[in-house]
């Protein structure tokens, strides 16, 4: 069989059911946008500090949804090195069984920057961005935007779909889409739905901890069902002299979201 090309914005075609709430918005949606923006600004800002574990896997599925044998799995350790440089340190990573996908570099942009999506401040003229309406994720109310680039730049990635934000934090919670882009010498990519979750951390921040997709990919030559999760743990604030201890790898055998919920 040919090797195909699979992208690592990888997709989640179930969708949970989220209670609605069709009422007007407290503050205009223009305001709403230029305040979460900020907030995912300082978000991002704050991320950079932290050491965390990210465990993905990705399997081949038959069009039933079970294994074929096909898989990679990769557990890496976002961490600081003595001088205070980020590095990401792969703990674990056994032969990929890959039959019938090829990851690309766009899989990897996408599974760093894409899936964990952040929209800040500078990056609001990049994208038409919709106010929906409210709805609720897991009891938490929010306010839901659809989100589009208004133009592709050859070799970098966006993030189109729909997003979820706390109509309290103003940050995103949630988010449901694909990474989408120009790609130069190929036309066999394939870039299907995936579904993130944030929860929050240190009762400030709402960190990306869980990215579910489970898609068919519909290449040129045949289709193939895939399955990946990703799962962002053990957070801990980067204070310069501390020495860090992970968790095991993360068991992924689950595949029901984390609830959206706050710190105590």
């Amino acid at each position: 069989m040919r090797v195909l090309v699979l992208s690592a914005a990888l997709a989640a075609m179930i969708l949970p059911t989220w209670a609605s709430d069709q009422a007007a918005p407290a503050v205009d949606p223009q305001q709403i946008i230029q305040k979460f923006a900020a907030k995912e600004e300082q978000f991002a800002e704050a991320r950079n500090n932290y050491t965390y574990r990210q465990s993905v896997k990705l399997e081949e599925l038959d069009p039933s949804g079970n294994p074929t044998g096909g898989q990679w799995i990769l557990v890496e350790d976002i961490i600081f090195t003595p001088e205070g440089k980020r590095m990401e340190k792969v703990v674990y990573a056994p032969v990929q069984t890959l039959r019938n996908i090829l990851l690309t570099p766009e899989d990897e942009q996408d599974l760093r920057n894409v899936q964990p999506f952040v929209l800040t401040t500078k990056e609001l003229p990049e994208y038409d961005i919709t106010y929906l309406g409210r709805e609720k994720v897991d009891e938490i109310g929010t306010y839901t935007f659809d989100v589009k680039p208004k133009k592709l730049v050859m070799g970098k990635r966006y993030f189109e779909g729909k997003i979820w934000v706390d109509d309290r934090d103003l940050q995103i919670v949630k988010t449901y889409g694909k990474g989408v882009g120009e790609i130069k010498h190929s036309k066999d990519n394939q870039f299907p739905r995936f579904e993130t979750y944030r929860e929050q951390i240190d009762g400030k921040y709402w960190f990306p901890t869980y990215t579910h997709a489970d898609d068919v990919l519909h290449f040129k030559d045949m289709d193939q069902r895939i399955r990946m999760t990703v799962r962002y743990t053990d957070y801990k604030r980067y204070v310069g002299k501390s020495t860090i201890t992970y968790g095991g790898i993360v068991d992924d055998k689950t595949t029901t979201p984390p609830p959206v919920k706050k710190d105590k």
